[in-house]
């Protein structure tokens, strides 16, 4: 099975993005795959902004991305772009870090105006780094996405039913695009 590293890309503690990418998640790990997640908030924000991949969470943070065999990345949309927290984690991965890998963008937001941020933003930047297969991204709206008292994340029926198909794309595409034996693994 396949090493698999979600990514949020939100820079709101209480996110719905983050919610959404650990739904996908853990549908993910029941298939068995292997799934660790990254949520880009929690790197020091002063190594982040700076580059600095010598700083230990961000070396860690790269290597976790070089390690991963998949990623499943998700954004908050504003301004019709993916989030500018998102963006300088992408920046100071290396060019092609990418390489080999199968990608599944996600993107949350307020209004449907947003839809099209996930391939006119945020998948152009995803094949520039290589990626060797960007499977059907999904958009979700913010109210589609609830939190229950007990802290469980609720996903709309109806978007969960639309997603599910996404998702199993994405898992099948994990088996067809496996990393080529010539990328460099840690």
């Amino acid at each position: 099975m396949a090493r698999v590293l979600t990514v949020s890309g939100s820079p709101s503690p209480t996110s719905r993005t983050t919610r959404l990418v650990d739904h996908v998640g853990a549908q993910l790990a029941g298939l068995g795959h292997r799934v660790d997640r990254l949520d880009v908030r929690e790197l020091p924000a002063e190594a982040l902004l700076a580059a600095d991949t010598r700083h230990p969470e961000i070396a860690r943070a790269v290597e976790r991305v070089a390690a991963a065999d998949a990623l499943v990345i998700g954004t908050p949309v504003y301004k019709a772009a993916y989030s500018g927290l998102l963006k300088t984690l992408l920046d100071l991965l290396p060019q092609y870090a990418l390489t080999g890998k199968t990608v599944l963008p996600l993107a949350t937001g307020g209004s449907t105006a947003h839809v099209l941020a996930v391939d006119y933003a945020l998948r152009p930047v995803l094949a520039s780094m290589g990626a060797a297969h960007i499977t059907q991204g999904w958009f979700v709206l913010d109210r589609h996405i609830s939190v229950r008292e007990d802290g469980a994340t609720v996903i709309e029926r109806e978007t969960d039913v639309l997603l599910a198909p996404v998702v199993s794309a994405f898992a099948e595409a994990l088996s067809r695009y496996p990393v080529p034996a010539l990328v460099a693994r840690p």
